[in-house]
């Protein structure tokens, strides 16, 4: 497939700029930051040993870790596109035997594939609690992570999205910094709708619908859900580009 090579250069470029070690060096701080607050919370406050480690721990870590995306992956997102406009190289990019679908699939997984490093990282928290106390509950560790890999592989479809709109990087990071923190703050403020208006809020929020992922409950309806979250701003983000090649 012709997204291969694209998805190699994009690689490429990441590890080839130095602020996405500092970015992912970040991310591993906050996230072991969170991992050590909420573990010691747990400890403290399950004293008689009723708490499930999944309950008590891991619900709370993969809640904190949710904030940390929506302030690093615009940071990975934002060049995708802007950044091949402003040096005039996206031009180039199109001139080669390449479909819009592929930039785009070679750019997203790209993106994903520097997600899934940061996320694997995090795993070492699971094998060091796993060897201190002979932990054995995996899946539902394992079904919190699907939920936050889909929530990271969500934002970054809108955060490409957002860049191949723009020339300007900062804009780019700025502006989907703020469509993030929108989306978080979807259906915080029950005073301003009815009760129905915030269910139907809830139901298109991405960050309740890993709730469920949390508890250990993978639902079909939920995959589906940003599985089409996904393709909708996969969709945009074509559009964008063909009405680039149209303008050109």
């Amino acid at each position: 497939m012709n997204c291969w090579y694209v998805f190699k250069k994009e690689i490429r470029s990441f590890f080839t700029f130095p602020p996405i070690y500092i970015i992912i060096a970040i991310f591993l701080v906050l996230s072991g930051h969170f991992f050590y607050t909420d573990l010691i919370y747990y400890n403290n406050f399950n004293i008689g040993g009723t708490i499930s480690v999944i309950t008590g721990l891991w619900q709370y870590y993969f809640h904190d870790l949710r904030y940390v995306f929506i302030f690093l992956l615009p940071l990975i997102t934002m060049r995708t596109f802007s950044e091949e406009k402003k040096l005039g190289t996206m031009e180039l990019v199109c001139t080669y035997p390449v479909r819009d679908i592929d930039i785009l699939l070679g750019k997203y997984f790209g993106c994903l594939g520097i997600f899934l490093l940061m996320l694997a990282l995090t795993f070492i928290n699971f094998v060091i609690l796993g060897g201190i106390w002979d932990f054995t509950e995996i899946v539902p560790v394992l079904s919190g992570y699907l939920g936050v890999f889909l929530l990271g592989a969500s934002l970054i479809a809108c955060g490409i999205f957002i860049s191949s709109l723009t020339e300007n990087q900062i804009v780019a990071g700025f502006v989907t910094l703020g469509f993030f923190i929108f989306l978080w703050f979807l259906t915080w403020n029950e005073m301003l709708g009815s009760e129905a208006s915030i269910n139907i809020l809830r139901r298109i929020s991405l960050f309740d619908r890993v709730f469920n992922f949390f508890k250990g409950i993978i639902a079909t309806k939920d995959i589906i859900f940003f599985l089409l979250f996904i393709c909708f701003f996969s969709f945009l983000t074509l559009h964008s580009l063909g009405a680039r090649r149209l303008r050109e």
